[in-house]
């Protein structure tokens, strides 16, 4: 019934291992898109607070917005809706209208799944097991209790004093509730597989079991001793299952499989629907209601012979789903909560959509607003005058899938992948346009401007120099097509050199003295990730200046002064010295936790978006030995970061926006609250 992202990415992840491809390349910017996204799938698990108790060092929380919607429950006139790190509630007495009237400060962890009972909403919260809200007054939820599972939780569901919580690796914990402020496991069932779902009827807890788990069937007629009935093996990956009747109903990858459970020793299948990508199941009558690509209404009015009555499918990818009377409510993702009216199976339609900041790819500020990339949600502009209580104060939606931002004189200049360059009039916050675009021959994937040029990292075919002097009809002035395929650029002021990210070859400079006349040297192809430094300052006599080869993609660049600071994946912050361009050599290096995917300066410090690593503050005061000085360790996936009045503002994938406050000041910030970083790492 609760849908879990996590589970689906973690099947994905898999599956790369099985095909034997470099994670490494998986990670990066994928020239599809709408591939890119489960890129987070790499299933990262934080670690426990008892394997590293530091949550943050020198490094405070500050504020939070948005996220993706996985995970969604119904109860009476409300439903609970997980977005990013925080439990929402939406009043749904009028489902064409439906109104979010209330949300919890930010939990550990992402929303993995929920379950309401009574006045309380209890939250599998990933990493930080479960969370106990009361919900008595649907405007001011607050956390009640928690217990810390020793997984990370997914699925969860209650019966009497008991909640079993699908625990991923750590199998189905039991978990006495009878008091909500202090929660205590009563006993354990070690699963084979990985506990994606739960669902819990009479004495037995129906789990669904993940990678090669099928469906497990525990007795838990005494709850601390919990022992296995009876299994199924499900012809795939077992992502979720509801129990109707005599039957439980999963969704797996390769569709629905029902089981007959009406002997729970000896299940068996009763029958199958074969659709793909199948990722979340609830039953209402004589309908089971699939999704994964879209919204499946199944007939199962015969369990042996099921067919789809309709259909419902929109740009996103539907995680989870929750049915009462004649609508479902569908957590769709990064693409928001909809409301489908299925009074008639044969034509669902939507009646009501609830969009805000869902998968957050890169940030930039200007004065009071920050502009977040949402990727098929085009561009979010957020009010962070407060920076303790941001909101949303306009969008854009671009007709491409935007991924890089930057701010000039009154525009937003967004890389929109397929659809290049879009330049949005951004002087009413509240109601953007765009004013004029450019479409790049290849895929736009990061944007700097300065001057009256706009610079796009443009995949394989280079980097393409726009004249935006007047922004209604841009046009291509020049451009450069580097060896390799281009992900990512950041422009400096700092000498007439563009720096390139060219990932299966180069980092390339690029001088764009004369943006009308760019060229360089014809080099062979070079190994790896390297830093090509191209002098093109007499553009009739091109000359290779120097390169410096990097042991890993680079994911994002910022130049100050001398230095280029290379957010190089696994290997960290690497600084290299390019103050004379014929001879660029590595100066320092400074290994970071996780993977290194964006990068930004300021005064002696690098903010370093270090994916599921977090935030980690670098101190470069000397770049020839730079040291960490400051992390926030409670994210999701840090992407790129940007630095503004004192704030570091982190696009945080599925946690959406954070931002945070470096403080510089020796101690510990134990904070349960929210994710972290942003910056340049682009699909």
């Amino acid at each position: 019934m609760n849908r879990k992202l996590f589970s689906m990415l973690t099947v994905l992840f898999n599956l790369v291992l099985v095909l034997g491809i470099d994670p490494s390349i998986v990670s990066a910017r994928s020239e599809n898109v709408e591939e890119a996204f489960p890129m987070p799938s790499s299933p990262h698990k934080p670690a426990k607070s008892s394997e590293r108790p530091e949550d943050a060092y020198n490094v405070e929380f500050i504020g939070q917005i948005g996220g993706v919607i996985s995970v969604v429950a119904v109860q009476g006139s409300y439903v609970y809706v997980g977005i990013g790190f925080r439990l929402a509630i939406f009043n749904i007495t009028y489902p064409s209208q439906t109104t979010l009237i209330g949300q919890t400060a930010p939990l550990p962890d992402i929303v993995r799944g929920v379950a309401v009972e009574g006045g309380y909403a209890y939250v599998a919260d990933g990493n930080a097991g479960l969370h106990i809200i009361n919900v008595a007054n649907p405007s001011a939820p607050y956390e009640a209790g928690f217990y810390d599972t020793p997984g990370y939780a997914v699925g969860v569901d209650i019966l009497g004093d008991y909640a079993y919580v699908a625990d991923y690796t750590g199998g189905l914990r039991v978990i006495d509730i009878s008091n909500p402020s202090t929660p205590y496991e009563t006993g354990f069932y070690d699963t084979p597989g990985n506990a994606d779902d739960v669902d819990v009827n009479g004495n037995f807890v129906y789990v669904a079991n993940g990678w090669e788990g099928g469906l497990r069937i525990i007795d838990v007629t005494d709850p601390t001793a919990p022992f296995e009935a009876g299994f199924y093996n499900t012809p795939g990956d077992a992502m979720d299952v509801a129990i109707s009747g005599n039957y439980a109903y999963l969704a797996v990858f390769a569709g629905l499989c029902i089981i007959d459970i009406s002997n729970p020793a000896t299940p068996f299948q009763a029958g199958f629907y074969q659709t793909w990508g199948a990722t979340g199941v609830v039953v209402s009558g004589s309908y089971a209601y699939v999704v994964g690509d879209g919204l499946r209404l199944i007939n199962i009015a015969n369990p042996a012979t099921p067919y789809e009555a309709g259909f419902y499918q929109t740009q996103g990818e539907f995680f989870d789903v929750a049915v009462a009377g004649s609508y479902a409510y569908v957590a769709d993702g990064k693409y928001g909560l909809r409301t489908i009216d299925v009074a008639d199976p044969a034509t669902p339609t939507e009646v009501s959509i609830y969009n805000t900041l869902g998968y957050a790819l890169d940030v930039a500020v200007d004065g009071s607003y920050a502009y977040v990339t949402d990727g098929g949600n085009g561009l979010r502009i957020i009010n962070i005058a407060n920076p303790a209580t941001p909101f949303e104060a306009g969008f854009y939606d671009t007709p491409g899938f935007a991924l890089g931002v930057t701010i000039s004189g009154g525009y937003g200049y967004v890389a929109d992948d397929n659809y290049g360059l879009r330049v949005i009039n951004i002087t009413n916050p509240a109601a953007p346009y765009e004013a004029g675009f450019y479409d790049t021959p290849g895929y736009a994937k990061d944007v700097a401007v300065t001057g009256n040029h706009a610079y796009i990292a443009d995949y394989e075919y280079g980097l393409r120099i726009i004249n935006v002097t007047r922004p209604a009809n841009p046009y291509e002035e020049g451009f450069y097509d580097t060896p390799g395929y281009t992900m990512t650029m950041v422009v400096t002021i700092a000498g007439n050199y563009a720096y390139v990210a060219d990932n299966w070859y180069n980092l390339n400079g690029i001088n764009v003295a004369s943006p009308a006349a760019l060229f360089t040297v014809n080099i062979p192809p070079l190994p790896h990730h390297n830093l090509n430094v191209i002098n093109v300052t007499s553009p009739a006599a091109p000359f290779e200046a120097g390169f410096y080869n990097t042991p890993e993609q680079i994911l994002g660049i910022a130049v100050v002064g001398s230095y280029a600071y290379v957010a190089n994946g696994v290997y960290g912050l690497r600084i290299v010295n390019v103050s004379n361009p014929t001879a660029p050599y590595e100066a320092g290096v400074c290994d970071t936790p996780g993977q290194a995917s964006g990068v930004t300066i300021s005064g002696n410090y690098a903010y370093i978006a270090d994916y599921n690593g977090g935030l980690r503050v670098i101190n470069v005061s000397t770049p020839g030995s730079p040291y960490e000085e400051g992390f926030y360790d409670k994210t999701r996936d840090a992407q790129g970061v940007t630095v503004a009045g004192g704030y570091a503002y982190v696009a945080d994938g599925e946690g959406g926006l954070v931002i945070l406050r470096f403080t510089g000041e020796s101690g510990y910030f134990h904070s349960f609250f929210l994710p972290l970083v942003l910056t340049h790492l682009r699909y």
